[in-house]
């Protein structure tokens, strides 16, 4: 890594230039943090589930016609991935009451919703990514109202299709976090597409019979080990042989080399539609 180009840094990803024009290189951290970055940990093995979970569910939403900027795992830390220009937005989906919505609005945690709920926030953190609306959107120019259209409408779809498959392995998608970034084309069309990671560190994903928490936070709130859960998500999608594949801040090698034998879906299985070959988002 320390021969690439360091494009950003982030609190969980770091993101290096890649080996053609239009790719970067996505890093997956084990650093966890919370509250804005006022509690902060290293927790070993956290990067290499995020990465899994997140490749698995990107491949997953392609074969669906979400775009996204996710082209394949490169190894267990890395994805490659097109560069997009980040809209500065969170779009975030909330099926059950739970986090800032329950202190906003004085609700009680675990109460489903009539319907989903959307809701955006600016990307700012040295503001604390401050809840905003479709106004500010438009006012301050951050997207236009095709681009809303088409944020919301993947966002709604993305929804549908993520809380059947984790209902169907005994989770709750409760709420997620989604970026979304442009790419141009050679004529001045820009294609809208799902970017950053979809893991249990932007969604919140509960036991359907338990109500245990299983994503970040269990890191948040001191609610139990941050990987046990992880590893309980991964292992409920299939992606891992064992919950227990790292454990007391070690990693099973044994256990960690058998990955390699699961096959890249995007790379093996099927060729990654070219998202310019398709219908472009905006003109």
């Amino acid at each position: 890594m320390a021969r690439r180009k360091l494009i950003h840094e982030g609190k969980a990803k770091i993101i290096y230039e890649g080996p053609e024009a239009g790719t970067l290189i996505q890093y997956f951290k084990d650093d966890a943090t919370a509250f804005n970055a006022e509690k902060k940990d290293t927790i070993a093995g956290k990067g290499v589930l995020n990465n899994r979970i997140s490749a698995h569910l990107m491949t997953k939403l392609e074969t669906i016609g979400i775009p996204t900027h996710f082209i394949k795992s490169i190894n267990m830390r890395e994805q490659l991935v097109r560069q997009v220009e980040i809209i500065p937005l969170e779009v975030v989906v909330r099926n059950v009451a739970a986090g800032s919505l329950v202190k906003r609005l004085g609700l009680e945690e675990g109460q489903h919703l009539q319907r989903p709920l959307v809701e955006y926030y600016y990307k700012k953190d040295e503001l604390g990514d401050p809840m905003i609306s479709e106004e500010h959107i438009m006012t301050f120019g951050w997207a236009d109202p095709y681009e809303m259209e088409e944020m919301v409408t993947m966002a709604w779809r993305i929804n549908d299709y993520l809380s059947g498959l984790f209902s169907g392995i005994g989770l709750t998608l409760v709420d997620f976090k989604l970026e979304f970034g442009r790419i141009y084309g050679e004529f001045g069309e820009v294609y809208i597409v799902l970017a950053d990671e979809i893991s249990p560190d932007n969604c919140r994903l509960w036991d359907s019979k338990t109500g245990e928490k299983l994503d970040k936070d269990r890191f948040r709130f001191d609610l139990g080990d941050l990987v046990e859960g992880y590893q309980h998500i991964a292992y409920k999608l299939g992606l891992i042989p064992d919950r227990e594949i790292m454990k007391g801040g070690s990693v099973n090698e044994k256990m960690l080399e058998n990955l390699d034998l699961i096959e890249n879906e995007l790379a093996k299985e099927r060729k990654l539609r070219d998202v310019k070959h398709g219908k472009p988002r905006k003109v």
